[in-house]
């Protein structure tokens, strides 16, 4: 597989529209491969997009028909309006979405708009970071029926929260003004220690750019950050045991991910049931950057293995 330090770009051509009762979305997306081979979902994390995928996408583009889409308030996707007349209705705890109810819903009906397409039941999915909390409820609440579920490094399990998550949201206005180079700073420095080894340059300005181009980017990592702080899996963590026995789950982790311990990994694997754990080292917690060429293995393997059942 191809280093992912300068992929091609993917543009998300597509958008989906849709409407709870407190909001309206528009998510962008978009497609790559033959139609008619097995499909295959990529979610991102925070505070990425779906451009940590690009890459796998388009390598894995060959052998299936590969999604890629930016999460509500992240990459190309704008966060969800209010539907008129529901602003003053919104509490603060809705709107912060702390346990991903809010995305995990628009996952899961974005999912089943696409699965009018398919011509077998299923897909296989592939989650990162917080992504991986939205495909378990969007298992266990909405009914979307997975071929198989690869969790790398994924937000699942308390404890959450890092040192940064709880100064940002006990100084939220403070950090609501920070502007220029001084935010740029913090955001590059949240980004660098998510990887083990020293990031390049045109992905690290691809990484934060979307956080420090303008006031509504910039309040939007602060809003990210603030949800971090609150997760909570409650709704969820009690049912993980069903989701190993009825689909085929690998978890896949850095070795030296310093946001969320190499021991999460094993944790998680008794709770979901799940077949396996591959740790891979000299990988931090944005693992497809650091070792890019070992993943793209154990992904290639692992999605064969389960394609072919």
């Amino acid at each position: 597989m191809s280093k992912p330090s300068s992929p091609s770009a993917i543009e998300l051509t597509e958008t989906f529209h849709y409407s709870t009762t407190i909001y309206d979305y528009d998510i962008r997306w978009t497609s790559l491969g033959d139609a008619a081979s097995p499909p295959l979902i990529f979610v991102h994390g925070t505070p990425w997009s779906s451009h940590v995928w690009h890459s796998y996408a388009q390598s894995l583009s060959r052998y299936f028909r590969v999604y890629l889409f930016d999460n509500p308030g992240f990459g190309e996707s704008p966060l969800g309006k209010p539907i008129p007349g529901k602003a003053d209705t919104i509490g603060k705890a809705v709107a912060l979405d702390s346990d991903l109810a809010q995305q995990s819903d628009v996952f899961a009906a974005l999912y089943q708009s696409w699965a009018q397409d398919w011509q077998e039941s299923g897909a296989h999915v592939v989650a990162h970071d917080h992504g991986g909390l939205m495909t378990l409820r969007a298992y266990l609440l909405h009914g979307c029926e997975y071929r198989s579920l690869c969790l790398i490094d994924v937000v699942a399990v308390g404890p959450f929260g890092q040192p940064l998550f709880k100064l940002i949201a006990e100084n939220e206005e403070v950090f609501n003004a920070l502007t220029g180079p001084v935010f740029e700073g913090v955001v590059e420095s949240y980004i660098r220690d998510a990887a083990h080894k020293e990031l390049d340059r045109e992905i690290m300005a691809a990484l934060k750019k979307p956080w420090i181009a303008d006031e509504k980017g910039r309040r939007g990592f602060v809003r990210q950050m603030v949800q971090a702080n609150s997760r909570n899996t409650e709704e969820v963590e009690g049912r993980y045991h069903e989701v190993g026995k009825k689909i085929p789950v690998r978890i896949i982790w850095g070795k030296d991910d310093e946001w969320i311990p190499v021991e999460t990994a094993t944790r998680l694997q008794k709770k979901l049931n799940a077949q396996d754990v591959v740790v891979i080292e000299g990988a931090g917690h944005l693992i497809m950057y650091d070792q890019p060429g070992r993943l793209g293995i154990d992904l290639g393997c692992w999605l064969s293995k389960v394609d072919q059942k």
